[in-house]
Parts: structure tokens; C-alpha cells; sequence
């Protein structure tokens, strides 16, 4: 991609109605533009990113056996009837149809997929199951803030599982756990981000949240001194000991929920009527777990994670493009030979992006460090007439000077 093509413009100052170092980089860098409160829309540099995360999850969910859906985000009201949540979940964003009728915008889909899944599920040889969806969802949310971490509208990966005893679900539970470390390591935040014991709400009473430690987070947590795991502020006084390995010392931070886990049990099984014939006939309740990702969210977390003073600094599986190539050559020789080094970078399959554009070195470093793409390539008459080019890794202070026939293979 020519970045004199790309539609992208970067801002010299931070925007003032943004207080988070991931809502600053972010737009300043082009990724997202601001539509209102809590509402962003992603620019190609930004989808790129979301794609990016989506794919790494997506990989993750099919490895554990996840089949993947997609549910409808306009929702009738009688759905929400089922569980009493159209008059109790506040943060629903209700309308009326031109038939008079009431729907929802999905906040998140439990009244949706039990019902498709009585569908699905009739007898124990129909399970277990794992149903999941990357869906926009809605959330009239009273506090949103500090850029994509919190929005009302947002993306989600949910994962479904439904079994047949409460033993087969809490071996799938732990099966999700570990998927969701290797999302985390994947994408450069697992360091940062712990298993959080958080309050089970009616659904039981403690469930699993994934809380990435920022300054820019919302939540409080209470991370074991020994073991990593965390505990949730809202229930420390029910924790004085770590659940894990029973160690006292605790480190307080604030941190921002990327994803979390619950075992559902029946809760959503009973008001639909959701069951399965066993092996005896008999009719019995599915029992269900559910797994959450915010896929904006982790993209906000990432950069809350992994920049420096100059700008983003992206893990490659997550950053829009592997290599920035520079151009700084000024003669029509030495761009058609830059030319033909980005041609044969990009025939290799490797995603660049190449500036093009006739402004200053030092802006396109500036602008280069900005942005955050993981290897920045830099080509100017200097490196030409060594047959090299300078390779930096934007983790990384230092340069090398590679010979030109050498890139092709140190990059793939």
C-alpha cells in the first residue's frame, strides 16, 4: 500500500476530548475518528488492526471446536421477556417497529442463541456444542470513556458452550481459560493481563475475568504477589487469601476487563425450556458456559501496553502492516530502484506499507514512530550505494545496515 494513497491524516496535537494514552495515539495516528460519545468509527488503518485481532481469536475459537454464527443484533422484546431483562438490564437500547412492536439492540446474546440452540440440540449425542459470533453489540452506557475501552457501541466475540453435566462443562471451562492466555500472548498483552476471580452475579457465585493492568482501567484489582492471578476490588473483602495458592501478599492496580468467562448452569437453560433427552430418555437441562471477548477493547489495551513516548509500538500479530518501508531517495534511478525492492517485498506475500510522499526524513520518522508497524525499512542513496538498507524493529533503539539480497529471506 502507497501511503500517498492511504486515507489516513495524522494529527500533530493530542484531540482535547481525549484523556487515555490509547484514545490520544489512536486518533492522533488515524486509526479511529471520534463520532460522539462512546461511538468510533475505524479507518482503514484501524480495521486493519481489528481484523487482525479478529483472525488471531477467530483461530482460537475453531481450535477449540467453536462453530462459527452470526445472530441477529435486532432482538424482539419477548425474548428479553423470557428472563425478565427487558425491564431490569438498563443498558438495553429498545425501539419501536413500524408494526408497533419492541425490539433490542443486542447487548449481548443469551436470549438469542438458547432458542436457536433447542433447535439444534434434541438428544446427549448432540453434545456438548460450541456456537460463537464476532457481533457489533449495543450498550447505553453512562460512563463512556477513555476511547474504545469503553463505547456504547462495540465489537464482541461470544462463544457458547452447551453440555450435558456440570463435569463436562468444567473441563471445557478450563480448555477456555488457556485459550484465551494464548489469545493474550499472541497479540503482546499476556504479561499484563491476569486471571481475575470477579463476582458471578446470578449466574453463580464467582466467575473469571481477564483484567489488563493500566493506568487508564476502570477496575481495581488485587494481584497475588506469588501466583499472578487477581482479585476483583468488588469482592477483596470476600478473598483475604489468594484462591489459587493461598498467599496473602497482594498487589493493588487498576486494570481494564478485556474478557471474562462464566459457567451459566441453567440460568438461561430454565426460562426456555432448553433441554436434551439422556441416554435413558429422559428429559434434562443443557446446562451452558459463555466467554467474552471485546476485540476494540484489547485493541485499546494493546496500545495502553505497548507504546513509548513516540508513539504505538504494535505486535505483529495485531499491527496493520508487518514493514514500513521509507523512501528517502531523490534521484529517478535511486525510486525506481526503490521501487523494485518494495515489488519484490510485497510478491513474497509480505504486507507493507510504503511512503511514498514527498515531505521531510525527519516527519516520516516521526510519523513512522507514530504508527507503530513492527519493522521500519528505510532506503536513501546512502544505503543504496552500499547495496544495503537500514532495518530497524520499532521495539528496538538500534538499526542495522542489511545487504538488499538478504531482506527477502530475514523478513518472511
Amino acid at each position: 500500500m502507497r501511503q500517498s494513497q492511504l486515507a489516513n491524516k495524522i494529527l500533530r496535537e493530542a484531540p482535547k476530548d481525549e484523556q487515555s494514552p490509547s484514545a490520544i495515539l489512536l486518533t492522533r495516528a488515524g486509526y479511529v475518528e471520534k463520532l460522539s460519545a462512546g461511538i468510533y468509527n475505524f479507518l482503514p488503518l484501524g480495521f486493519s488492526v481489528l481484523k487482525k485481532i479478529e483472525r488471531v481469536i477467530r483461530e482460537e475459537m475453531m481450535a477449540l471446536g467453536g462453530q462459527e454464527i452470526l445472530m441477529a443484533a435486532l432482538t424482539p422484546k419477548e425474548n428479553w421477556q423470557k428472563t425478565n431483562r427487558w425491564e431490569t438490564f438498563d443498558a438495553l437500547y429498545k425501539l419501536k417497529g413500524f408494526d408497533e412492536k419492541d425490539y433490542a439492540l443486542a447487548a449481548t446474546h443469551e436470549e438469542i442463541i438458547v432458542p436457536l440452540a433447542q433447535k439444534l440440540i434434541l438428544s446427549y449425542k448432540d453434545l456438548p456444542l460450541y456456537l460463537f459470533q464476532i457481533q457489533t453489540k449495543f450498550r447505553n452506557e453512562t460512563r463512556a470513556k477513555s476511547g474504545v475501552l469503553r463505547t456504547r457501541e462495540f465489537i464482541m466475540k461470544d462463544l457458547y458452550s452447551f453440555h450435558t453435566n456440570q463435569e463436562q462443562l468444567d473441563d471445557f471451562y478450563e480448555q477456555a481459560k488457556t485459550a484465551y492466555f494464548r489469545i493474550f500472548e499472541r497479540l503482546g498483552i499476556a504479561k499484563q493481563t491476569h486471571l481475575t476471580f470477579a463476582s458471578g452475579g446470578t449466574f453463580a457465585k464467582y466467575s473469571h475475568e481477564f483484567q489488563t493492568v493500566t493506568d487508564s482501567g476502570e477496575d481495581v484489582i488485587h494481584i497475588c504477589s506469588k501466583c499472578g492471578v487477581a482479585i476483583n476490588d468488588e469482592i477483596k473483602n470476600e478473598m483475604p487469601k489468594c484462591p489459587q495458592c493461598g498467599a496473602e501478599d497482594f498487589e493493588t492496580k487498576k486494570a481494564v476487563e478485556t474478557g471474562n468467562i462464566f459457567k451459566l448452569g441453567t440460568k438461561y437453560s430454565e426460562p426456555f425450556d432448553l433441554k436434551f433427552k439422556d441416554q435413558d430418555g429422559k428429559d434434562k437441562l443443557v446446562i451452558l458456559g459463555c466467554y467474552g471477548l471485546g476485540l476494540a477493547r484489547i485493541m485499546g489495551a494493546i496500545v495502553e501496553v505497548c507504546r513509548d513516548e513516540k508513539g504505538i509500538i504494535w505486535p505483529e500479530a495485531a499491527a496493520p502492516f508487518r514493514i514500513h518501508l521509507i523512501n528517502l531517495t531523490k534521484t529517478d534511478e535511486d525510486s525506481a530502484r526503490t521501487l523494485e525492492i518494495y515489488d519484490r517485498l510485497r510478491k513474497t506475500g509480505l504486507e507493507i506499507l510504503f511512503d511514498d510522499r514527498d515531505i521531510s526524513a525527519g516527519e516520516k520518522f516521526a510519523e513512522s514512530d507514530l504508527l507503530g508497524i513492527p519493522f521500519r525499512i528505510v532506503i536513501s542513496e546512502k544505503t543504496l550505494a552500499k547495496e544495503s538498507v537500514e532495518i530497524k524493529k520499532r521495539s528496538e533503539k538500534d538499526s542495522a545496515l542489511v545487504e538488499i539480497s538478504q531482506i527477502f529471506g530475514l523478513l518472511k
